[in-house]
């Protein structure tokens, strides 16, 4: 990896995010064209597809043979040791109703490690920045995770899946989570709750199938802040697959709590 520098990606990574903020703050309370993906309530804009379509011509124009991983489909082979993983509107949902929980998402890989990740808030022009080893910042000020180590006093984000069968089961486990916590939040933004854990806005997070694009960035944010991000079962996101953060002293209680709401009948 020592001839890819991680900050270079980080620079990269953050002046597209911030373009493609501008396109979404641009097009706010414009969109007309709006489809559905998994679900009648999982919905993507023309907005979605060209802040996409941005992300991937910047890229690309500057490092071509870099593969591309892109939420809308704006994918890209590559040749190179670089992925990107990029999600252009993170928060869609949120973004159509004028809340301002949204976000543009955009990690670099390389050999499948995450060294570089933006996640810019347009609404509140807040960005969360991190490069492997070299720490994590919220608009350029150094980020930590809060110090709480008892899970009674917890804040917990989560987010609910648009299958309807899977929110029932998602219900289930929430309501063994609550109990044991100071209380549960749910932003709407998988990228930014990751993200707050990082910066002690939230003390944990978890959510059921959340994929590469939601998390990547926001996920080398948490680790390089001082905290843990990683799927309950060592597998990539995505699927079933449940996906924790939370700050260091949490981490085995709040795992251990999760791993038993989850599988829990």
């Amino acid at each position: 990896m020592a001839d890819i520098d991680p900050l270079v990606l980080l620079t990269i990574a953050s002046a597209t995010a911030r373009e493609a903020g501008a396109l979404l703050l641009a097009r706010r309370g414009l969109v007309h064209d709006v489809t559905t993906k998994t679900s009648d309530t999982d919905v993507v804009t023309e907005v979605d597809r060209d802040a996409e379509a941005l992300i991937v011509s910047r890229i690309l124009g500057l490092r071509p043979a870099d593969a591309v991983l892109g939420e809308e489909g704006g994918g890209h082979p590559g040749t190179s040791r670089v992925r990107w993983v990029i999600d252009p509107l993170d928060g869609t949902v949120n973004y159509l109703y004028g809340r301002d929980e949204f976000a543009v998402s955009i990690a670099a890989e390389v050999d499948g490690v995450a060294v570089a990740g933006a996640v810019f808030a347009p609404a509140t022009d807040e960005i969360f920045e991190a490069a492997l080893g070299h720490g994590a910042t919220l608009n350029g000020a150094p980020v930590r995770p809060t110090p709480e180590t008892r899970l009674t006093h917890a804040l917990v984000g989560s987010g609910f899946a648009y299958d309807a069968a899977v929110r029932v089961t998602q219900g289930r486990v929430a309501a063994r989570v609550i109990p044991r916590i100071r209380d549960l939040r749910r932003a709407g933004s998988a990228a930014l709750d990751v993200c707050a854990v990082a910066c002690g806005r939230l003390d944990a997070y978890y959510e059921r199938g959340v994929h590469a694009w939601d998390i990547a960035a926001a996920s080398l944010v948490v680790r390089e802040a001082g905290g843990m991000a990683e799927s309950l079962d060592g597998t990539p996101p995505g699927g079933t697959t449940i996906w924790i953060a939370s700050n260091a002293g949490l981490a085995p209680e709040f795992r251990a709590l999760v791993t038993e709401a989850s599988t829990e009948p």
